[in-house]
């Protein structure tokens, strides 16, 4: 694969990836409404899924999407089912203080359902699905990659997404600061509330 095309794509992923959809809302989302917290395992989940979009456009897109298309389904509600579970949640939190402490605790069953989360979000999300389906084979010529350079796109995907991931997660992270008083963290959680809920209404009716 030459240098050039690598760039391009890289560049390419990161002003799509940067622009605020329905995966970076509930990223902002479930840190504003439990901090740091789980988002490393949203954010495997989300890589994921990227995994498997560019799978999909090295493989034949229109042949693989047609033959998982009830894989893909499945996995699409059963994300929306946990979105909008996590949006009553917070919605419905009762805040008395700030306890960076409980932000810390591991949740039995969170990790793994958090990553089911962010993979349903990266396989449902228009622009992702979009940009590997119908730009990425414009800038690779994808019917004469190498597994290595299937592993170079890959490994540039992965960097990309965690960048912007992590710059995402650190913004939402500090403006969390802010709210520290229980009046205050009430509004955080119903704003994260409606904010996954949006976004759980977005991927539905995609």
């Amino acid at each position: 694969m030459l240098g050039s095309s690598l760039a391009l794509f890289a560049v390419t992923l990161g002003v799509a990836a940067v622009v605020p959809g329905p995966t970076t809302m509930t990223v902002v989302a479930r840190v504003l409404g439990r901090g740091y917290r789980g988002a490393p395992m949203l954010h495997l989940g989300i890589l994921c899924g990227e995994v498997v979009w560019l799978s999909c456009a090295a493989m034949g897109a229109a042949t693989l999407a047609e033959k998982a298309q009830p894989v893909f389904m499945a996995i699409k509600y059963a994300g929306i089912a946990y979105l909008i579970y996590l949006a009553v949640k917070l919605w419905g939190t009762r805040r008395e203080a700030a306890d960076p402490e409980a932000e810390g605790k591991v949740v039995p069953g969170e990790g793994a359902r958090l990553v089911f989360a962010g993979l349903s979000l990266s396989l449902s999300n228009p622009k992702t699905m979009l940009f590997y389906l119908a730009l990425l084979p414009s800038i690779v010529d994808l019917s004469h990659a190498t597994l290595f350079d299937l592993g170079a796109l890959l490994a540039v995907a992965m960097v990309i997404v965690t960048l912007v991931n992590v710059f995402y997660v650190l913004l939402a992270g500090h403006a969390r600061k802010f709210f520290r008083t229980p009046a205050a963290m009430r509004i955080v959680d119903r704003v994260s509330g409606v904010v996954m809920a949006t976004a759980a209404v977005l991927i539905a009716i995609r």
